[in-house]
């Protein structure tokens, strides 16, 4: 599995920074799916396993950012179902 994510060509990251501010991201590359609050991990999951946004990424990518999700949710104790 990759342990990155590549820049995506039809994102600009600022859009992100702009948006949310100095946050944590699950995509950290193109600024997006913040998850620094429980609503945004849970705005962050939602969006994920949108298949148009995840057919953005390649399957790698979307296992590491759903990883990311799962990480936060816990520390905000979300339940997460299942992908």
């Amino acid at each position: 599995m990759s342990k990155k994510i590549d820049r995506r060509d039809d994102v600009n990251p600022d859009e992100g920074r702009r948006k949310y501010g100095d946050v944590e991201f699950a995509d950290p590359v193109n600024h997006k799916y913040p998850i620094d609050t429980e609503d945004h991990v849970r705005a962050a999951w939602s969006y994920i396993n949108q298949e148009d946004n995840a057919a953005k990424y390649d399957p790698d990518e979307v296992k590491l950012i759903k990883d990311r999700i799962k990480r936060a949710a816990k520390r905000f104790d979300i339940e997460i179902r299942a992908d």
